[in-house]
C-alpha cells in the first residue's frame, strides 16, 4: 500500500506539469504584449489598473 500511494502522489505532481507551464506561458505572454505595445489603449488600460490595485508604477 505505501509503494501504490507513493507512486500515485507522484503521478499527481506530474500531472499539474502542463497546466502550469501553460499558465505561466500565458501570463508571459500577457505581460509581454501589455509591456511592450505601442498601442495606447492597452498602456492606459494596464496603466489605470496598476493604479486602482495600489500597485506603484512610475
Amino acid at each position: 500500500m505505501v509503494t501504490n500511494s507513493a507512486s500515485t502522489a507522484i503521478g499527481l505532481s506530474a500531472s499539474k506539469i502542463l497546466p502550469l507551464g501553460m499558465t505561466a506561458l500565458l501570463g508571459l505572454f500577457i505581460v509581454g504584449f501589455v509591456g511592450f505595445s505601442h498601442l495606447e489603449v492597452v498602456h492606459n488600460a494596464a496603466h489605470d489598473t496598476r493604479h486602482s490595485l495600489a500597485f506603484p508604477c512610475h
